[in-house]
């Protein structure tokens, strides 16, 4: 049942004070994909640069890009939604489906 799926449900906007294009979002999105995993390598070390930051300030850094590459990722999802019609809700169940069939998902 999928009721008793545990989800993390954010809400985040159409950003309404620009032009996004399918190339120029996902440009952006591999952008800040790449700031994440700095931040990452920062947190276990693998920058190269000497650990200056406390964990608590790397853990923010970390969310903090996080929630950029999701704004990002929607982003594309209203470009994907409004310049070529595709369906997300249809593509989400979708996707839930896929996860279930690989075993990474275990619905009862």
């Amino acid at each position: 049942m999928r009721n008793a799926l545990k989800t993390k449900e954010i809400a985040l906007p159409r950003l309404n004070n620009l032009t996004p294009t399918l190339e120029s979002t996902t440009l952006k999105l591999m952008e800040e994909a790449g700031e994440l995993a700095q931040a990452i390598g920062k947190f276990r070390g693998l920058s190269g640069e000497q650990k200056v930051m406390n964990e608590s300030r790397v853990v923010d850094l970390i969310v903090t890009e996080l929630l950029d590459v999701a704004q990002t990722a929607v982003s594309l999802m209203f470009v994907m939604e409004e310049s070529y019609g595709a369906d997300i809700g249809s593509a989400l169940e979708r996707h839930v489906q896929k996860l279930i069939d690989k075993g990474y998902l275990l619905v009862e």
